[in-house]
Order: C-alpha cells, then structure tokens, then sequence
C-alpha cells in the first residue's frame, strides 16, 4: 500500500460513513481552490477528494481494507491483514472527488444557499459553483470580476471605445455605448476568471465612472451649458455659436437678454434629449472712458430701478 486515505481524511480506520463524509466536506470548507489559493491546499482537497472517492462506496471500502484493492481502487493479491505501511501519500496528485453528490451542501453551509446548476453569480467574489449537485466538481464556473471603468463626460454621451487592464492582466477594448449615466454597470460575458475544467468562464462587470466635463452637466437625457454673452450681445441680440456634445450651433439671443436667461436648444441633448442654455452676461476685462460716458449719459435719460417692488428688509 502507497498510502493511507484514511490519513488524508484525517480520521480512524474504524471511522463510521458519516464521520467520513464530514471529515471530507471539513476539508473542502478549507481547502477547496476557490476558497484557498495556496497550493499545499490544493494538494490537500485533491487528496481528499481521492480518498472520499474510494471510502464513501462500502464495497470498494471493504475491498482496500481487505487488500483486494490499492488506494487508486486496481485490483491487487492481498499482502497484508491489518494496519497498512506508512508509506507516502498518493493523493495530493489523485484525481477530483468525481461527482460526490454531496458537495453543494459545503457550499450550501458556507454561503448559506445552494449552488445553482450553472453556478450563477452569487456565493459573493467566488463567482458560483457550477458542476456541484451533477458531474465533477473540478469543473466550476470561473469568478466574476468587477472593474472599474473611467470615461470621459463626451464619451459617455456620444458612445464610443475605451481600452481596460484586466485584474489578471492583459487589455480588452470595450464598447461605450450611447448614453451610458455615472454608476451604470456593463457586463461582458465570459470575460471574467476562467473556468476550472469544463466549467464556463465568469463575467467580468465594468462600473462606469463619467468623469466631469468643464462646460456642460447632464441630468438624464438633458444637457446643461452656461453660456457667456457680452454686453452688446445682450442689448442688440443676434446669432452667437454655442457649444453642444455633437458641435458648435448658431444660436439666437434675443434683443434685451439679461443674466440667468434660458434658451432651449431641442434635441441637443442625449439620446433625443434637450440642450438647456443659461445666458450670463460678462463685462468686458475693462470699462474704458468711451464706454463709461455713453452709459453716463444714458442713465441720466434712462434711468431704471430693475430691483423696484423687492420687499424691503425689515
């Protein structure tokens, strides 16, 4: 005998079925890949699960502790009664568990839930369990990844394409589509983790960040602009540029315009939306005399009082 699969348990040859099962499912709660990266761990669910497989069957039990049988289950003359050599432990390269129906109860316990068929995306950052409860275990859905994707205000609202670094390294161009708000998540199928064995790989979810833009804010498909206008724009009106997401467009200030005025611009927003313009005046960098005397003589024949019929502080 190679070794012992009662020590790779870590209980007695006397041990009863269930003492078995649990001792297995113990291991896997520690052990299992997706819950332990190290790689003695590794060895030790394999060799584990290679134990569970020959014990949990009480035939195939009976068997190797006859001798009729070795640790790997083939077929051999019985050499020995009682207590097996210490020899090494074939397990830690021994194949999977090989479907062991009871397997989704571990994670069952762990996450309080039971892994669903396709491994789904919940067990939180382990990504789902596929394979348990039907076929081999070692073939499990990959882990989820979730990233975060920084986009620039235009790009976001006109759509466009943005390259990403993965978690686990490489670089993958994305799509950006039209319209996509701050916080929205867009999933890429099959671009998360890869699977162990036949299991499907992860999705990888990318949480959009729109980074702030120095003239325009949106709100839903709306878009703002303040718009400066000088003081002669204002007084005469006329036809000014204005900038929108998709380019500069003539706009009309109406004759008179005054600070804190809105123009709407129609369909100039996101995905059919609108542009709102706030009109706000700017004085020129300085009132030269020129300019200082029209306006004296002006007020003097002029004159308005723009805060008449405010209240009064009491």
């Amino acid at each position: 005998m190679a070794g012992d699969p009662y020590a790779a348990l870590g209980v007695s040859r006397s041990a009863s079925a269930d003492e078995i099962k649990k001792a297995y499912r113990r291991i896997a709660k520690t052990d299992h890949p997706d819950l332990n990266q190290d790689p003695a761990a590794a060895k030790r669910f394999a060799a584990a699960s290679a134990a569970y497989d020959l014990l949990k069957d009480a035939d195939q039990r009976r068997r190797f502790d006859a001798g009729e049988i070795n640790a790997q289950g083939q077929e051999q003359a019985p050499r020995w009664q009682g207590r097996p050599g210490a020899g090494g432990n074939p397990f830690g390269d021994a194949p999977g568990h090989g479907g062991d129906p009871d397997l989704s109860d571990v994670f069952a316990d762990l996450f309080g839930q039971r892994a669903s068929p396709r491994g789904g995306g919940g067990f939180g950052g382990f990504g789902g369990f596929g394979g348990f409860g039907g076929g081999r275990a070692s073939d499990m859905r990959g882990q989820d990844l979730r990233v975060a994707l920084q986009v620039d205000f235009l790009t976001a609202v006109r759509g466009g394409r943005n390259r990403i670094t993965l978690p686990q390294g490489g670089t993958l161009e994305v799509t950006i589509p039209k319209g996509v708000r701050d916080g929205q998540v867009i999933r890429l199928r099959g671009k998360g983790e890869p699977g162990i064995g036949r299991g499907e790989p992860g999705d990888a979810y990318l949480e959009v960040r729109v980074a702030e833009h120095p003239q325009f804010t949106r709100d839903g498909d709306d878009i703002h602009l303040i718009l400066p206008i000088s003081l002669d724009e204002a007084v005469l009106g006329g036809k000014v540029a204005a900038p929108t997401i998709d380019g500069p467009v003539n706009l009309t200030i109406p004759r008179g315009a005054t600070s804190g005025q809105r123009l709407r611009l129609r369909g100039r927003g996101v995905n059919g939306g609108d542009q709102h313009v706030e009109l706000r005046i700017a004085m020129p960098a300085k009132v030269d005399a020129k300019l200082a005397a029209f306006f004296e003589e002006w007020r003097r024949e002029n004159a308005y009082d723009p805060r008449r019929g405010m209240s009064e502080a009491s």
